[in-house]
C-alpha cells in the first residue's frame, strides 16, 4: 500500500437487503480463523442481508487451511480456482487443480485446500443447507474448462455452463459461469425470488441492478437480492464473463 494520489474515491454500492457492488479496490483483509496465509476478504453476508457468506482469497504459495472449511452440520460449502493452481479435498478425496477447479462440499462434511502456485485466487462459498425430505446431496470435485458451454435462452452470443448436477433436487444451489459476448445481453429484464453472488472473470458490461445502470468490470464481486431486476450487455472487446451463485430446487420456506 502507498499514500492515495488523489481524493479518495471508489466505484462501491451497498444497499442493505437489495442489491450491491464491490470493486477490487476496496477489499479489505480479514483474519478467518482456519485459514493460513492470504488476503481473506469477505465480499457477502448475512449482515448485507444476503443468505450467504463468499470470500475471495489473494494467496500466495503455501496458503492452506489448517482444519476443512465449514463443517458445522447445517453448512454447505464451495471453492473455485479463479487463477493459479491448488489442492483441493472434498468428500474425501483429493485433487491438485488449475485455474477452473473447484469443489463442492455438503453439508458437514467441509472442504480443504491448499495452493500450489507462486500466486492464486480462490472464490469461497457457504451457505445453510436447505433439506428436502430424507435426500442428502454428494461432493463434487472437477474443473469446469473441461465442461462445454451451451447456448443461453436459444441466443447465439450468451452461453453457460453448470458446476453442480441440475436435475438432482437433493443439491439446493448451483454455480454457473455466464458469458457475453460484445453486444450480448440478457433476453429480458429478471425479477425473480433467486439471489446471485456473482464475480466477473473477464471483460465489461452495463449491468442493471434494480433502478441502476452501472459500469461493471473483471474482479468486481456483485449481490443481488431476492427480486432485485437484474440484467446486463456485454460491452468491450472481450467476453463478459462472470461465474455465480444460485438456490435453486426449493420450495419458500413460510
Amino acid at each position: 500500500m502507498s499514500y492515495p494520489k488523489d481524493l479518495l474515491s471508489t466505484r462501491a454500492v451497498v444497499k442493505p437487503g437489495l442489491w450491491a457492488v464491490i470493486p477490487k479496490e476496496g477489499l479489505v483483509n480479514n483474519v478467518i480463523p482456519g485459514i493460513d496465509g492470504g488476503k481473506v476478504s469477505i465480499v457477502c453476508s448475512p449482515k448485507m442481508g444476503a443468505g450467504f457468506t463468499q470470500y475471495i482469497i489473494e494467496a500466495k504459495k503455501g496458503c492452506h487451511t489448517t482444519e476443512p472449511f465449514g463443517t458445522d452440520m447445517h453448512i454447505e460449502c464451495f471453492i473455485y480456482i479463479a487463477e493459479g493452481e491448488a489442492e483441493l479435498s472434498a468428500g474425501g478425496k483429493i485433487q491438485v487443480y488449475g485455474a477452473g477447479g473447484y469443489a463442492f462440499a455438503p453439508v458437514g462434511e467441509g472442504l480443504s485446500f491448499r495452493v500450489l502456485s507462486d500466486e492464486a485466487k480462490l472464490l469461497l462459498y457457504k451457505q445453510v443447507f436447505v433439506p428436502y425430505k430424507d435426500l442428502k446431496p454428494y461432493a463434487v470435485m472437477g474443473n469446469i474448462n473441461d465442461v462445454a458451454f451451451r447456448i443461453y435462452d436459444d441466443m447465439e452470443n450468451v452461453f453457460i455452463k453448470d458446476f453442480l448436477p441440475t436435475d438432482d433436487v437433493s443439491f439446493d444451489m448451483n454455480m454457473h459461469i455466464l458469458s457475453f459476448e460484445p453486444g450480448g445481453c440478457h433476453p429480458f429484464v429478471e425479477t425473480h425470488v433467486q439471489e446471485h453472488g456473482a464475480y466477473i472473470l473477464s471483460g465489461e458490461g452495463m449491468y442493471l441492478m434494480d433502478d441502476t445502470w452501472l459500469g461493471i468490470k473483471k474482479d468486481d464481486f456483485m449481490w443481488f437480492g431476492p427480486f432485485c431486476p437484474q440484467c446486463s450487455y456485454g460491452v468491450g472487446r472481450e467476453p463478459f464473463a462472470y461465474i455465480y451463485s444460485k438456490d435453486c430446487n426449493r420450495d419458500v420456506m413460510m
